[in-house]
């Protein structure tokens, strides 16, 4: 069956947050009196926020109520946003833009498909708010990664099939959630750690449309 759809995730492959994710949780860690590192912050990429709030009170030993958890996720959130809201299509990720020029050479359908209840936001301040064909974001799934229901109603969305689909993920999660889903997963990061993916490269800046669809077919 042909390629017909690319499903990305925002963070980590068209922009890098995690600095301002990380910066955020670092300072309401801090305010409950423990500290996260930069190498802790990589366990929370593609988790979604209350997952992320869960993990790293266990790390700080703390058992809340559900009504201060949400307020405090909702604190992180807004300081997340204040940095975030600063955001220009300079913050776009080297060779997103010539990977995206292929995609529409090839008459590719595409999707972004991330857990964040920000995308939007996002994608607007960095202007690409319109080059995507389909939006699935955390307002429109109830369940995060690694379950693939993100991936598999942006395909749905598209009007494709699971098999049509390559998915582009920096994390283990989102690795798995492509998976899951039926669909030829790329890797972008380490192959040490994205080694569930079926194709791995360190960044859109090192692969071609035509690489991806020639992989993604010879196994299809």
């Amino acid at each position: 069956m042909p390629i017909t759809a690319f499903l990305f995730d925002l963070d980590g492959v068209i922009v890098d947050t995690a600095i301002y994710h990380y910066q955020a949780w670092k300072r309401l860690a801090n305010e409950l009196g423990f500290d996260i590192s930069e190498e802790f912050n990589e366990r929370l990429k593609g988790v979604s926020r209350t997952d992320s709030l869960d993990i790293i009170l266990e790390h700080g030993g703390l058992t809340l109520p559900d009504e201060e958890k949400t307020q405090l996720a909702a604190q992180k959130n807004q300081w997340y946003l204040e940095l975030v809201s600063r955001m220009t299509p300079e913050d776009i990720l080297p060779g997103v833009a010539n990977f995206f020029s292929q995609v529409r050479k090839a008459n590719l359908l595409t999707a972004i498909g991330s857990v964040s209840k920000n995308a939007p936001l996002i994608l607007e301040r960095i202007g690409l708010s319109d080059t995507f064909d389909a939006i699935i974001d955390g307002t429109k799934i109830s369940k995060g990664k690694p379950d693939p229901e993100v991936f598999t109603k942006g395909a749905a969305e598209l009007g494709v099939s699971p098999a049509e689909c390559v998915v582009f993920e920096d994390a283990v999660a989102g690795v798995e959630a492509g998976r899951r889903g039926g669909m030829f997963v790329v890797g972008l990061g380490s192959p040490d750690v994205l080694t569930q993916a079926d194709l791995v490269a360190p960044s859109l800046e090192h692969l071609s449309v035509q690489e991806v669809l020639d992989r993604a077919q010879a196994v299809s």
